[in-house]
């Protein structure tokens, strides 16, 4: 297991390594930096992946830190989930797969929607009002968010003309 987190935090320094270099450096010659921190109206188009980076290599060298001074654990077979939990795990992994395959034909909305109500029912919640309030504020929440506030062009899908008379 020791062996196994290793790897992993090595393949992850590595990425946050090159998201880092390709920010600050970008590509030959070493001199030139495409992405500026700074720009006309505040932080500029290096800001996020210069900062999201040097926290992801902190975060990276503490966990191997971490992972080499633990002791070995000999007992692996603790890790193994139970059935149930391997079940949640694959009905997930299988709607997120649905969920993008969806996006292009249904609009972010609509499949935002239906992924957030069959995701809260493989987890197991059962209360009606509680799945309906989290896909709502989910699909059409997020959509609002981030297509007309932050104006990031997603999906809006064959229904758009159903939607917007209810103010979706």
């Amino acid at each position: 297991m020791k062996l196994g987190w290793g790897i992993a935090t090595s393949c992850l320094l590595a990425l946050f390594g090159m998201a880092l270099w390709l920010a600050v450096w970008g590509s030959l010659p070493l001199n030139s930096r495409p992405l500026p921190m700074r720009d006309a109206l505040g932080p500029g188009p290096g800001f996020f992946p210069i900062w999201l980076s040097t926290i992801g290599l902190s975060l990276g060298v503490l966990l191997l830190i971490q992972t080499v001074r633990e002791p070995a654990d000999r007992d692996a077979a603790s890790l193994i989930p139970e059935r149930a939990a391997c079940m949640r795990i694959i009905s997930i992994l299988v709607l997120l797969a649905g969920a993008a395959l969806a996006l292009d034909p249904l609009g972010f909305r609509i499949a935002a929607f239906v992924f957030s109500v069959l995701a809260l029912l493989a987890l197991g919640i059962r209360s009606p009002l509680a799945i309906l309030a989290f896909a709502l504020a989910a699909s059409v929440g997020i959509f609002h968010v981030f297509y007309h506030w932050l104006k990031v062009p997603l999906q809006i899908g064959p229904f758009d003309h159903l939607l917007k008379p209810l103010g979706l």
